[in-house]
């Protein structure tokens, strides 16, 4: 029986590259985890083994590392744009280049009033410590004329402690959930956006600024509504970030309902007026959705398991 070679793309994923600018006694840090997939006339290796087109995956590693000293890394965004566009441009046999990169966000570690017997503390600008809420990611496609940059986060795990319901929903004979009319609502974020930044002759976002943002407008919307539904906090999310920033047109969520339920605390002779709950972590709920841009059509996978 005949075959013949489908999709195919080869790289170095999972690149650990930390990068330090020291700014005077200031130092700043950025931690990347960078995944490169290259695709494009890879018949030949496929076929008959000939590397003739086959850039080694250890050089895309070392690429990378060598971008971080050449380029600096100004945001995420930025380094998987100079990563694509290498690739591409400067090996003819690569026609479309992938970069995944996740961010790991790292704070100052804030000193004590008293000076240190070895350093005062107005003088430590070089400790840190990792910060727990979200990992930062984004991907970066380019074809060698078009862009595609889809940001977001995940693992940001959110909750509003009142100020949400959930009741008047279908009924059958295996329904056991009592109507809540004041409930715990606290969800483990993940959130992709895509921008519409697409060729080199647009403006590009202020990638930073950018994320800042749009993470800020969908805690603020988390924060503000009222929730009748999961389902409609998280139209909310993403309509204030499309709303709030016009680089970017759609917003796709992945959120895991957190259960938590009250505990019976009636056999101890005691009430539990919303106060004491059990957090059960499975199963839950999972609620997914895309917000888009009025006339813009859905690119974000459905899928978001590897993006």
């Amino acid at each position: 029986m005949a075959t013949i070679l489908g999709q195919n793309q080869y790289g170095k994923a999972e690149n650990r590259v930390v990068k330090i600018t020291r700014d005077g006694d200031t130092h700043h840090i950025k931690d990347l985890n960078v995944s490169v997939a290259l695709s494009g006339d890879m018949d030949d290796v496929h076929y008959s083994g000939s590397n003739a087109n086959c850039l080694p995956t250890d050089t895309t590693k070392n690429t990378v590392y060598a971008f971080a000293k050449e380029h600096g890394i100004e945001s995420a965004e930025q380094f998987g744009i100079h990563l694509a566009r290498w690739f591409v441009n400067s090996q003819e046999p690569i026609q479309r280049a992938r970069i995944r990169i996740e961010e790991y966000a790292w704070e100052r570690i804030p000193t004590s009033d008293a000076n240190s017997k070895f350093i005062g503390s107005d003088e430590v600008k070089h400790s840190f410590v990792r910060q727990g809420q979200e990992t930062r990611v984004t991907q970066v496609t380019y074809d060698g004329s078009n862009w595609e940059v889809i940001s977001g986060l995940k693992d940001l795990v959110v909750m509003n402690s009142t100020n949400s319901e959930f009741w008047g929903y279908v009924k059958d004979k295996y329904t056991t959930l009592k109507e809540a009319y004041d409930r715990i609502l606290a969800t483990q974020v993940s959130a992709r956006w895509r921008y519409s930044w697409s060729d080199d002759e647009q403006r590009m976002p202020n990638w930073e600024k950018s994320y800042a943002e749009a993470r800020k407008h969908m805690l603020h919307a988390f924060a503000e509504t009222y929730s009748l539904s999961l389902q409609q906090t998280l139209y909310q999310m993403g309509s204030r970030i499309i709303n709030h920033r016009s680089e970017i047109d759609e917003v796709r969520f992945s959120l895991p309902n957190k259960h938590h339920f009250l505990v019976d605390l009636e056999p101890f002779g005691l009430k539990n007026d919303n106060e004491v709950y059990f957090a059960a972590d499975r199963p839950y709920g999972l609620i997914e959705a895309t917000v888009l841009r009025d006339g813009v059509d859905a690119r974000i996978p459905v899928d978001m398991t590897n993006l």
